[in-house]
């Protein structure tokens, strides 16, 4: 099943390597979840350069499931999110955990 998926960019140039990832992702991670996900947004920053750390990469992703919204924000206090590829993963992960959170508090674990 196909998630409706809107992915922007903020403060960097539009890319496809990177847009390809976000939707692979996506496909990979939300395919279980798919059922209840009426929407995603995901927003890629590149933030002002910091000259002693670097370009780190914010990702936000903002999931639509019926009757809440579950926001996911990772932003680039990892020295490893220099990396967009790595903070792409991470902000991923997190939206796996907070769906699976809100699975169980759905079904009264």
């Amino acid at each position: 099943m196909q998630i409706p998926l809107e992915i922007a960019f903020k403060n960097m140039d539009r890319s496809d390597a990177v847009e390809a990832r976000v939707r692979e992702k996506a496909e990979k991670k939300f395919e279980r979840f798919a059922g209840r996900i009426t929407s995603c947004r995901v927003v890629v920053e590149a933030p002002h350069h910091h000259s002693n750390h670097g370009n780190c990469y914010d990702v936000r992703i903002d999931i639509h499931v019926p009757g809440e919204e579950l926001v996911v924000t990772r932003e680039g206090h990892d020295p490893a999110h220099t990396d967009v590829y790595v903070a792409i993963r991470d902000a991923f992960d997190a939206a796996v955990r907070q769906l699976d959170g809100h699975g169980r508090r759905k079904n009264g674990h």
